[in-house]
């Protein structure tokens, strides 16, 4: 009986870990995988010709935070706006169709999956989402704000007066502090899924905090602008999460080795 792509099948008889997905020819699998990145281009596609209208409002959304630190800038220039438009279109289609594209992705790879395989995929994407969208906040709302204040008082104390600044150059700098925090944010997940499955251990992370912490400042030196204080914005709360993955993964540990014990000594109690 061959059971729907997120049917029920998968959970009966009392197998919580059957898989929901049949033994099938390899074509048809290479067909469904077709169908998969077919749509996926689809609603990519789709959503940046819907998000090339607005692409106005999300212009001024980005230059915001310039426009909060122009003390030491006296103008933007527009060199040319269909450089822009592409940038939105590109970067604002993609963020869009996002859970589109998880969902013919994860309809495609669910039925191959066991229900504890499941599990964590389903919390890896909810968990990639909330820590990306924190990144993305912190960046707009916290770094860029200081990261260009810093940058104007260094320049005032060097005596270089910015007269006018581009608007592709400041748009470039926010578009990519902003994904560069969102991206940088999913390291802790991607350390957190690999201690919950086995792979890496708490004593391991623990070994490792200090290798840690210099690949931690030396990533924010690269990803954010050039600014000391925007790198530490982004390299603290780095090394903070990576101290509640190590503390995540221990309790993870104590409660497997806790229920293996109990397991083992179950005989003895008969």
């Amino acid at each position: 009986m061959k059971y729907g792509r997120f049917g029920a099948g998968a959970f009966q008889g009392g197998k919580a870990d059957d898989y929901n997905d049949p033994p099938r020819p390899f074509i048809e699998h290479l067909l469904e995988l077709r169908t998969c990145v077919v749509r996926c281009f689809l609603a990519w596609f789709g959503c940046l010709l819907l998000i090339a209208p607005f692409s106005p409002k999300i212009t001024e959304w980005l230059v915001e935070p310039a426009n909060k630190n122009m003390s030491m800038v006296q103008g933007l220039t527009w060199t040319t706006g269909l450089d822009i438009l592409l940038k939105i279109m590109l970067w604002g289609g993609t963020a869009l169709s996002l859970p589109a594209l998880l969902f013919f992705i994860l309809r495609f790879i669910f039925p191959g999956l066991k229900r504890s395989e499941r599990s964590i995929l389903v919390f890896c994407l909810g968990g990639s989402t909330v820590l990306f969208l924190g990144g993305v906040w912190m960046a707009y709302a916290q770094t860029l704000q200081i990261a260009f204040q810093v940058l104007q008082k260094i320049n005032a104390w060097m005596g270089i007066k910015v007269e006018i600044l581009k608007i592709e150059d400041h748009i470039a700098i926010v578009m990519k502090t902003i994904i560069a925090f969102g991206i940088a944010f999913q390291v802790p997940l991607i350390i957190l899924v690999l201690g919950w499955i086995g792979v890496l251990s708490s004593d391991w992370l623990r070994k490792k905090r200090r290798m840690a912490i210099v690949l931690t400042f030396a990533m924010a030196m690269v990803l954010t602008p050039p600014d000391p204080v925007s790198q530490i914005i982004m390299a603290v709360p780095m090394c903070l999460l990576y101290e509640v993955c190590i503390l995540v993964i221990r309790v993870r540990e104590m409660t497997k080795r806790k229920k293996r014990d109990e397991k083992y000594q179950e005989p003895e109690k008969g």
